[in-house]
């Protein structure tokens, strides 16, 4: 057996199947159990001799309005519910190979689950589904008084939320339905119904009508709904979203912390395969104290660092493979990637894993993308005492074009110019110009190298920049406005920039596509040229630097009459822009505040130029 196993990615679903680049075969069960056997010989090494065992439960809550009393028989259904659940969980862990590792309950003297019930201080119509946190706020009282610190555990908050007709057997909720949570602690809120009771998920009768997911059957209603609390009880467990190869649904069924939310039960009445827990699912729930059952280390913070990586593109462009060393004490058991499209949620995230060597190395394959949309791999490291890195800390933005062949060169363009990058942070001429020549002895001669080059002799410009003659003065066909000097320019945080942004990258990249030239324009933010009416098209793109999660309009205005604006743009968009100034005298770039408050607003221009 090798020391590493990397793994075929699982490319996931509810996308439109002709519209993703697909490996030709799922990951076979005998490489999961592979994997994951590596993995634990990695945990177990860490585990012994010094563990600390673990009676950590699952805590359920029952929280009621104070004008309405519990729904007749929720200590029995929930029962119902939390059982099937924990035998889900427990079924799909045999099933990848970790062995009998589920959560725990709390259980009365009558065999029935534990449940604290929680009054209320505000009637029905004080609360709707933005009132989590005012409701568990409300909880956190009689959980002291059972001794359970909120903040250090696993909570499932069922909401009396829900409007039963049995008449006309209409279903409705305003409840809150979210969740979040990892190592230490976690929330799910959920919804109980006089219907929620997973022995009635093999039921196609009766049928009834439900406010959100129209006609249904009772069985589907608890497909969808014990299937949320599964759901979500991942989320709170630290589980992202994260879909399943398509060949999979076949057998497997959906993910479920994908659509599986919906699909849970379904193989009870033989409507689909039902849901299931991917492998990058388990190996996150595999340290999880609540699975592992016993807490060393569970107060050590993440450690864990990435270093030495390198992306190798394959020769049919259609595929990828990023490989690095990885260390962190706890030692790391499992590298875990997602590659998320850009645009709409997480759930089209497929994901790809492996497990590192003795010495940290790894090595991830990736060959699963939504096609025509850049996309960000995203990279955790699982440490064996249930802590990992942010999916933060590392991410490759790279693009997908409509045939499916990837484009990863605006990373290692970046990656070769991390130490220029940083030269021109601290503004240190002497050394961004060694790192320059360097970058130009070493650069291919063959024109690959030519963006680098562009965007190295940029940045190390930009040190000490001097602007060149306004665009009036200025001969020739063509203008880039970066380089020239402009009569007023204002940005809404730190000062005007040309050419790189005031940050640790500084490099202009927007939604992974890097540029050479540009404007730092933070909103609100101003950029006024003298053209002098000598300019017949001016040109660019627009766009949010990646990094940043804000939203503006970009506006373009020519002797103040306004010749282009965009719509309300988010880190998602690469906006392009064209306009006539035949005659125009005065050009003014904004960049507005979109009405959210300008947090994280780092809007950019690149490439902007006039030409005669």
């Amino acid at each position: 057996m090798k020391n590493w196993i990397c793994v075929k990615p699982l490319v996931l679903g509810i996308l439109v199947l002709s519209s993703v680049a697909v490996a030709e075969n799922p990951l076979p069960q005998d490489l999961i159990k592979e994997q994951v056997s590596e993995a634990i010989k990695l945990k177990k090494a860490y585990r012994s001799p010094n563990v600390v065992p673990s009676e950590r439960t699952l805590h359920v809550i029952y929280w009621t309005p104070s004008d309405r009393e519990p729904i007749a028989q929720f200590r029995e259904r929930l029962t119902r519910v939390f059982f099937d659940i924990r035998e889900f969980y427990r079924t799909e862990m045999v099933r990848m190979g970790f062995g009998d590792l589920t959560f725990k309950l709390a259980k009365e003297p009558d065999g029935l689950l534990r449940i604290h019930v929680v009054r209320g201080l505000a009637t029905y119509s004080n609360y709707n589904v933005d009132s989590g946190s005012k409701i568990r706020n409300e909880c956190l009282p009689v959980l002291e008084k059972a001794g359970i610190d909120a903040d250090k555990e696993t909570l499932v908050i069922f909401c009396n939320m829900s409007n039963w007709d049995p008449q006309k057997k209409v279903m409705s909720q305003n409840s809150p339905y979210y969740a979040a949570g990892g190592l230490r602690s976690g929330t799910a809120w959920q919804v109980d119904s006089a219907l929620l009771d997973a022995k009635l998920l093999s039921d196609k009768q009766p049928i009834i009508q439900d406010g959100q997911y129209g006609e249904i059957s009772v069985g589907k209603y608890n497909s969808i709904f014990v299937g949320g609390v599964c759901h979500e009880l991942g989320h709170a467990l630290g589980l992202p979203h994260n879909l399943e190869h398509p060949s999979e649904r076949v057998t497997l069924g959906r993910s479920l912390m994908g659509s599986g939310n919906q699909t849970y039960g379904d193989d009870r009445r033989k409507e689909s395969p039902g849901s299931f827990l991917t492998l990058a699912d388990g190996l996150r729930l595999a340290s999880h104290p609540l699975f592992k059952r016993d807490e060393t280390g569970i107060d050590l913070p993440a450690s864990a660092e990435i270093n030495d990586i390198a992306v190798k593109v394959a020769p049919d462009a259609r595929s990828f493979s990023v490989s690095g060393k990885v260390t962190g004490d706890p030692p790391v058991y499992a590298v875990v990637g997602y590659l998320d499209p850009k645009g709409g949620s997480d759930y089209d995230a497929t994901t790809v894993t492996c497990i590192p060597n003795n010495s940290g190395a790894f090595s991830l394959e990736c060959n699963a993308f939504k096609k025509d949309s850049p996309t960000a791999l995203r990279i955790v490291a699982c440490q064996a005492n249930g802590g990992r890195i942010n999916d933060m800390t590392f991410q490759l933005l790279f693009a997908v074009d409509a045939n499916g062949l990837v484009d990863v060169s605006s990373y290692i363009v970046k990656s070769k110019l991390s130490k220029l990058a940083m030269a021109v942070k601290s503004d240190n001429v002497e050394i961004a110009n060694k790192e320059l020549a360097f970058i130009e002895q070493h650069a291919s001669q063959d024109g690959s190298d030519r963006l680098l080059l562009d965007v190295a002799r940029s940045l190390t410009g930009s040190i000490d920049f001097n602007s060149g003659p306004a665009p009036s003065l200025v001969e020739g066909p063509v203008c880039w406005l970066s380089d020239s000097i402009a009569k007023v320019s204002t940005v809404g945080w730190i000062g005007p920039l040309a050419n790189r942004l005031p940050n640790d990258s500084v490099v202009l990249s927007i939604n992974g596509q890097v540029f050479a030239r540009g404007l730092y324009a933070h909103a609100p933010s101003s950029y006024t040229y003298d053209l002098g009416g000598k300019w017949r098209t001016l040109s660019g793109f627009a766009g949010i630097a990646d990094g940043h999660s804000g939203t503006v309009i970009f506006v373009v205005l020519g002797d103040g009459k306004e010749l282009w604006r965009s719509n309300k743009t988010n880190e998602e968009s690469l906006l392009d822009f064209r306009v006539g100034i035949n005659g125009i005298k005065e050009i003014t770039f904004r960049v507005e505040d979109s009405g959210d408050g300008n947090a994280s607003d780092w809007g950019i221009w690149t490439d902007v130029k006039v030409e005669r």
